[in-house]
């Protein structure tokens, strides 16, 4: 069954001017996700915090932040898009500041806590808007637009804060985000209309169910593999508490007509199937971009800068493939380029895994561009497909969710391949060890090499890195073998999709 939808396409410069307002809030409530990473060893010092609690600064602003996303749709209803846009970027451009204003570590929790509450709503609003904003047969060329900041952002993040961090200093990674929120504050005044706020009854004990569950949910994967999962009472406390509190919410939500989330929404096919392939691919994809800083910089010797650039032409892959992708979605089913975006993604990512220690620069930029281009061909697909067989009025609701699925999935990559490193490194380590004997020809043959002897105190120390950097990548290739197979569990689903036509037909009044 093919099913036609269509929306009325308000004058260019009004499509210009919504476009990049939208644009600029995406980027700077995605950037700041990774972009704030490459700065925690620097803050460590100014602040007082260890590694341990240094890590809070991520995990408080991927929590709040996961918390309010669900909530868009009862908030648009609640103040109308215009306001809670206005309201939105205020409230992260004030915290932004105070971040960089921060002269302790409670302080800057506190203040990215507010920072994550606030920026929850920019992207699924700037995804309903440029939705509601562009003809259907243009739904491609927005979905294009918005996944150039949804998907390049978290790329050039760590490469711009490591910048940053070194030219200025770690509180810039905040203040930037000033110039930017004034401007998208002003496109906001000229360029958004108002929706018509509702008065929608809020369902408090739905409410408080979501917020709990979704919150130890996350901190759950954000800090699970370093405190060693269930070996640690808090995180088996944890763990507990987002099981009964998550279970009780959904079921609930079955039963309850006027539930806080509209769960019968995922009764849609197409919404189901398109949020629930955007958050495992975004375990494998934003879990790859994730955890390549670290085999780059503490395994192969690279620069913060360095790194930066060869991760650099997976986002301008990606923003390219977005482009081609615009223009192909009037023209060829959203299927077929869904699945050509995961092949492509998947090989990208297969060659990364026939990765070693002596790849070149060239060699891992280009493995990194494959998988971008894969990256843009999925993307944009994914998001037409998500809402397209929705009503209108489900639009803000269903990107929240959307969204929330691919929060969800980094922070799901995340978890799940930091214990991979964790745990096959120690394993490989013994593996290895296991091999070498004083009387191996390949152990005399390496320290002729080196010009050292058994018996001298450098030859151990060196053996024990040489052991160390082999069971380290060999760790990495098995986490981007897990994000191969990943990929390839999601082509199936493709099939069950249901197929939309783009058209361009003005709709009924309504």
């Amino acid at each position: 069954m093919i099913r036609t939808i269509q929306t009325i396409k308000p004058d260019r410069l009004h499509v210009i001017l919504i476009t990049l307002c939208v644009m600029l809030v995406t980027i700077i409530e995605i950037l700041d996700m990774t972009i704030v990473n490459v700065a925690l060893p620097t803050m460590m010092g100014e602040l007082g915090a260890n590694t341990d609690q240094i890590t809070w600064v991520l995990t408080s602003y991927i929590v709040s932040s996961a918390i309010v996303m669900p909530l868009t749709g009862m908030l648009v209803n609640l103040l109308g898009r215009r306001k809670l846009l206005i309201f939105a970027i205020s409230g992260f451009l004030i915290a932004s500041v105070m971040c960089g204003f921060s002269s302790s570590l409670t302080e800057i929790v506190l203040f990215r806590t507010l920072q994550g509450t606030f920026g929850a709503v920019l992207v699924p609003l700037s995804q309903y808007i440029l939705r509601d904003t562009y003809s259907q047969k243009d739904q491609g060329k927005a979905m294009a637009i918005w996944g150039m900041g949804v998907m390049v952002a978290p790329v050039l993040g760590p490469t711009l804060g490591g910048y940053i961090t070194e030219v200025l200093n770690w509180r810039w990674v905040f203040y930037i985000n000033v110039p930017v929120c004034l401007i998208a504050l002003l496109l906001t005044f000229e360029s958004i209309t108002e929706t018509l706020p509702k008065k929608p009854k809020i369902d408090l004990i739905g409410l408080f169910l979501m917020a709990t569950g979704i919150g130890c949910l996350q901190v759950f994967l954000d800090r699970g593999n370093s405190s060693g999962w269930f070996s640690s009472d808090f995180i088996q406390a944890i763990c507990i508490a987002a099981i009964v509190l998550l279970s009780t919410f959904i079921v609930r939500g079955i039963l309850k007509k006027d539930n806080i989330i509209n769960l019968r929404l995922f009764s849609n096919r197409n919404f189901c199937l398109s949020t629930f392939m955007f958050t495992f691919f975004s375990i494998g994809i934003i879990g790859a971009i994730s955890i390549q800083p670290l085999m780059l910089e503490h395994l192969m010797g690279y620069t913060a800068e360095n790194a930066g650039l060869v991760m650099a032409p997976r986002g301008i892959a990606a923003a390219v493939s977005m482009m081609i992708t615009a223009i192909l979605s009037k023209r060829v089913d959203q299927r077929w380029l869904l699945l050509s975006g995961i092949i492509i993604a998947d090989f990208g990512t297969y060659l990364m895994s026939e990765t070693n220690l002596q790849a070149s620069f060239s060699v891992m930029a280009w493995q990194g561009a494959i998988q971008g281009f894969g990256m843009g061909l999925f993307f944009v697909p994914i998001s037409v497909l998500a809402l397209s067989t929705l009503p209108q009025k489900d639009y803000a609701e269903a990107s929240g969710l959307f969204s929330f699925g691919r929060n969800l999935g980094c922070s799901i990559g995340i978890s799940i391949l930091s214990t991979i490193l964790t745990f096959e490194t120690q394993i490989n380590w013994n593996i290895l060890g296991g091999y070498i004997q004083v009387t191996a020809y390949n152990l005399q043959r390496w320290l002729q090499l080196v010009h050292l002897a058994v018996n001298q105190p450098q030859a151990v120390q060196r053996l024990a890195q040489e052991l160390s950097s082999q069971a380290t990548m060999i760790a990495f290739v098995d986490a981007y073998w897990v994000i191969t197979i990943t990929f390839i569990i999601l082509i199936p689903l493709i099939f069950m999709l249901e197929k939309v036509k783009l058209s361009n037909h003005t709709p009924k009044a309504h």
